[in-house]
């Protein structure tokens, strides 16, 4: 099936999901740029391992840890022999595991030297926590300092994103794109990007005077969502992960999932 939603597809965010996602989303970007930037720069892919909270679906109770893939049988289940009363409710375990991430590195081939750094940001990078958004903001602090394009990608709603000096806070938008340009900080260029529209192509900046090389945003998550047969592993009937959209976003996600034919 191809991919239901113009740009980012908000599904796509569950906290199951996403580090697969993030996983292909961090290489097709990779190979994309690697034909581009050739043969005066390499696209080197960093990855890192952080703990994250993961929800466990039953039957098949299938994690993205570091360590692999497991699956578990349910056990059988005992009957009482004494009247028990029916719980109110079932939910679901949140199990935390060391998850694989990775970001990008743009480096010159004849001294290795980073030029520019591409963050697609990870729920922990936005977690409200000093081992999360905090550490983050240093890391930030450092590229900012040392001289590094940055690039950072936020397909994730949840979370803290990642601070401004401006004292007004950015329009409302699920997602958000930031360019920190070497020449231009502290200022940073900013795309909102709704849930109605195509995601941007945005420029990756490499040493002057080489140009800007374009990352298709929209094509790269379109691609990945093909290859991946997402489409088999997502229920449209049912509501987005958290957090909730807003009341205009939620009544065009089940106008346009009813026109497509996901939903009754």
């Amino acid at each position: 099936m191809e991919p239901p939603f113009p740009g980012m597809d908000p599904y796509l965010e569950r906290s199951s999901l996403w580090p697969d996602v993030h996983h292909r989303l961090v290489n097709a970007m990779s190979d994309y740029l690697q034909a581009q930037i050739a043969p005066g720069y390499v696209a080197q892919i960093t990855p890192y391992v952080a703990l994250e909270q993961v929800e466990i679906t039953a039957p098949r109770r299938a994690l993205v840890p570091d360590v692999g893939v497991f699956e578990r049988e349910s056990a059988a289940v005992t009957p009482a022999t004494a009247v028990v009363d029916t719980p109110s409710l079932t939910g679901t375990a949140l199990l935390e595991v060391h998850t694989r991430y990775a970001r990008l590195e743009i480096r010159t081939v004849t001294d290795d030297t980073l030029v520019t750094a591409i963050e697609l940001l990870s729920p922990v990078n936005k977690r409200p926590t000093p081992d999360g958004a905090d550490a983050y903001e240093q890391k930030r602090r450092e590229l900012f300092q040392s001289g590094v394009h940055l690039l950072e990608i936020d397909l994730l709603r949840g979370g803290r994103r990642p601070r401004l000096a401006r004292p007004d806070p950015l329009p409302a938008a699920p997602y958000v794109v930031f360019l920190s340009r070497v020449e231009r900080w502290p200022e940073i260029d900013i795309w909102l990007c709704p849930l109605d529209k195509p995601l941007p192509t945005v420029p990756v900046p490499l040493r002057r005077p080489d140009p800007d090389v374009p990352l298709p945003l929209t094509t790269l998550v379109h691609q990945v969502y093909r290859n991946a047969r997402y489409d088999l592993r997502i229920d449209y009937r049912q509501p987005p992960p958290p957090p909730d959209l807003t009341p205009e976003e939620a009544a065009w996600l089940d106008a346009h999932l009813r026109a497509r034919g996901l939903r009754q």
